[in-house]
Formats: C-alpha cells, sequence, structure tokens
C-alpha cells in the first residue's frame, strides 16, 4: 500500500500518465519488486520513507513484475529489486540490488535539479504573468552559460512574444542541437518561417483588399500575412481557399505553410487535427 501520497502502485493503463508524463516535472523513481524478493521487501519501505521525508522532491512508482512483467520487459530488467530514476521522460541513472542507506540517499540526491535548472524553472514560471522579468532572467542564464539550449530557448521564446526580435531569436536557436529542448526550438524556428512576411497592418489591409474568393495566390498571400500575425484559423481559412482554387499551390507552398502553423499551434491540437483533415480531403 503507498506510504504517502508521493508512492504509487503503477500498472501498465497508468504508467504513462504517473511515470512518464509526470517526470517532466519531478523525478520519478521507478522501483521493480515482488512479494517473495526478500531484498525488495528491505528496499520498498525504505524508499517510501524517503519520498515521504523529500515530499515531492521525488514520485516513487511501485511496479510488482510479477502482476506486470510486461513492464519490468520494456524497462529490460534482469533481477529485482531494480530501480530507475526517469526525467522528462528518460531514464537518468538506475541501480539493481539493495543499496546501503548512504548510497540510497546519494542516488536520489542526484535527482536534485541543478541551480541552473532551478533557475530556468523560475524564469519559465515568470514568462506568462511578468515576460520583463523572465527575459531578464534567461538573459542571466545565457550570460552565465551562452551553451545552454534550456537559457537559448527560453530567451528566444520570450522574445517572439514581441514583434522586431525575429534576428535574436534566430541567432539563439540557431545553435540548439538534438536534445531536451530540440521540439521546443524547432517549434520557435517554425515560427520564424511563418512570420517571414511583411505583416504589418498595411500590409493586412492590402492583402485583405487583394484576396479573391477564387484566385488562389491571393487567398494564399492573405493566408501568409494572417498566419505571420498569429491569426492562425483565419490563415487557415485562407490556405484552404488557396487550396480548392489551386490543388498544386495546395500540395506545395499551401501544405508546407500549414505544416509550419500545425507545429506552432501544436501539432496534435484539436485544430490541427481538423485542418489536417480537411486540408487532406481537398487534396486527395
Amino acid at each position: 500500500m503507498p506510504a504517502s501520497t508521493w508512492v504509487a502502485d503503477v500498472t501498465a493503463d497508468t504508467f504513462q500518465e504517473q511515470v512518464v508524463e509526470q517526470s517532466k516535472t519531478r523525478p520519478v523513481v521507478v522501483d521493480f519488486w515482488a512479494p517473495w524478493c526478500g531484498p525488495c521487501r528491505q528496499l520498498g519501505p525504505a524508499l517510501e520513507a524517503l519520498a515521504a521525508e523529500k515530499a515531492g522532491a521525488f514520485a516513487l512508482a511501485k511496479v510488482n513484475t510479477d502482476d506486470h512483467p510486461d513492464l519490468a520487459q520494456a524497462f529490460g530488467v534482469s533481477g529485482i529489486p531494480a530501480v530507475f530514476a526517469v526525467r522528462n521522460g528518460e531514464v537518468v541513472d538506475q541501480f539493481v540490488g539493495l543499496l546501503p542507506p548512504d548510497q540510497l540517499r546519494a542516488f536520489l540526491d542526484r535527482l536534485a535539479p541543478s541551480e541552473a535548472e532551478t533557475a530556468a524553472a523560475d524564469a519559465l514560471g515568470l514568462e506568462g504573468r511578468d515576460p520583463a522579468a523572465a527575459e531578464f532572467a534567461y538573459r542571466q542564464l545565457f550570460a552565465a552559460d551562452p551553451n545552454d539550449p534550456g537559457a537559448r530557448v527560453g530567451l528566444a521564446r520570450v522574445l517572439l512574444a514581441r514583434p522586431g526580435t525575429e534576428g535574436e531569436a534566430a541567432e539563439l536557436l540557431s545553435l540548439v542541437d538534438p536534445g531536451d529542448h530540440l521540439a521546443e526550438a524547432e517549434r520557435l524556428r517554425a515560427v520564424l518561417r511563418v512570420r517571414d512576411v511583411p505583416h504589418a497592418d498595411a500590409d493586412l489591409a492590402a492583402a485583405r483588399a487583394g484576396a479573391k474568393p477564387d484566385d488562389a495566390e491571393s487567398q494564399y498571400r492573405l493566408g501568409r500575412v494572417l498566419a505571420a500575425r498569429g491569426d492562425y484559423l483565419p490563415a487557415m481559412d485562407a490556405l484552404l481557399a488557396a487550396a480548392e482554387a489551386d490543388r498544386e499551390l495546395g500540395r506545395t507552398r499551401v501544405r508546407e505553410l500549414m505544416v509550419d502553423v500545425f507545429q506552432v499551434i501544436g501539432p496534435r491540437s484539436p485544430e490541427a487535427d481538423d485542418y489536417r483533415g480537411r486540408l487532406r480531403n481537398l487534396l486527395y
């Protein structure tokens, strides 16, 4: 029975939520055990006590290997107790067997966020309520370590929340390589591509004045300007009109721009799914 709110018995049905998703906000320690395993019966209570003591510094997910051999197989468990530390959906540390108390504490202490990670989390929390303070915090992180991808991506995201910052944001994102922050970096690069067209009020007025219902190019131009301004749903309506008027344009430039918009708003968002299906029905 779980000893605290930070301990849970995990099944195949709850693994995604309680381990993978939860590990994006706090480390999750996965304890593979079985009732017949003597060392497991010693390690389990020790881990549960530490989870209660640390009160949210990590979550403990217990997996009974007798009941869920599929999960044990997925982790390559060949002996128990087997313990895996998961952060951001990835295994970052592990051990097999029964550790002495001091080594067990050291294992858990290694999961604590670094000072830079704590500062980055604080900056992220500021983005919604005080963008200027968030920008200042990210600039401090960037000054301390210009190669920190989290600082680069966070600062680029804050900058792109206001116009006229595209050049600096593009430079920041240019050095973000594969890693934990790549998906967000790719989303922000899509923002830059979408914005790469004049989109001031005068540009929008001209695009609207020139848009004709059956003129694919004029509808495409309107869609581009609207997308660049962040008016994504009206933009995609105009782009669908362009695709309906010219299937070849729909399969090329319209599709490319809509893919970028999908990435910006979330590839699996309800809006992206809706417009993706509508475009597919038009073209195929």
